[in-house]
């Protein structure tokens, strides 16, 4: 019992100062929240999975897969495994649930790049003209509208690594705080007193980051895939008739999915 303690106090201060970096970078990386057998389990999910609906896209430089989650419900009950949902808990909280859900995947001989950006758009069901919302735009049958800045402003960002990645094949390049700056157009950067952080994740690690964080992504230069699933969420409502497009809960005890493939890999 008493060597438990000290072990509990080291957690609580390790998910303070996890909270604290996110607050002030917009951004953290945790390392091995995914063991081999479940990258494995996820990659055939994705790989078995044939589809000619608009939400999937494939060409030389880039597999993508929109409303993941939808397409690929396999892949839940892996994703959602115990690791991620103590980080969610801990360093997000349980009032958060799932908006939308991305795969990227980049091939090594890719020549996609991203420019700098913030994530400014949601995925809903229709359009509907309320208040604070729009511009609107339509991408693969997907509605996306800007909302009001402080519901960007409480949601967060999660990108699922299934490769090392690094500045060879295409990481994340950030502008650590820029979240707090509300709106801050990529032509605004002021240079002088920005830096910019390369984000190295390992395979089987995450990146939770706001969606305002200013981000953006290089040519690959290494012939290594860089494999992503990036899931949004928010803590928000949004006004009637307005409704999330992928509203999904992650904490429900889901198992529908589960098969011995899925347990072998959770006890691995």
């Amino acid at each position: 019992m008493k060597e438990a303690v000290p072990n509990i106090l080291e957690n609580m201060l390790h998910d303070i100062k996890a909270r604290q970096e996110i607050e002030q970078f917009g951004y953290i990386i945790i390392p091995g929240l995914y063991n081999d057998s479940e990258i494995r389990i996820l990659a055939d999910e994705i790989e078995t999975t044939t589809s000619n609906n608009p939400t999937f896209r494939k060409s030389n430089d880039l597999f993508a897969i929109r409303q993941f989650l939808k397409e690929i419900p396999g892949a839940i009950p892996v994703i959602f495994n115990a690791r991620l949902t103590t980080a969610i808990k801990q360093l997000i909280g349980e009032k958060y649930f799932v908006v939308k859900s991305i795969y990227f995947d980049k091939p090594g001989s890719s020549n996609w790049f991203v420019a700098y950006h913030q994530d400014l758009t949601i995925s809903v069901n229709d359009r509907h003209e309320i208040p604070g919302f729009g511009p609107w735009t339509v991408k693969q049958g997907q509605y996306a509208v800007q909302p009001p800045l402080e519901l960007l402003e409480q949601n967060f960002t999660i990108r699922i690594h299934l490769d090392d990645t690094d500045k060879g094949n295409g990481a994340l390049r950030v502008i650590p705080g820029s979240h707090k700056k509300g709106i801050y157009r990529p032509e605004n950067i002021d240079w002088f007193i920005e830096t910019e952080q390369t984000c190295d994740v390992p395979k089987g690690g995450i990146m939770i980051m706001r969606p305002l964080l200013l981000h953006a992504s290089s040519r690959s230069t290494e012939d290594r895939r860089r494999r992503v699933i990036h899931i949004e969420f928010a803590a928000s409502e949004l006004p009637v008739p307005l409704t999330w497009s992928e509203r999904m809960p992650w904490n429900s005890n889901n198992k529908s999915v589960y098969n011995e493939k899925n347990i072998e890999a959770q006890n691995d």
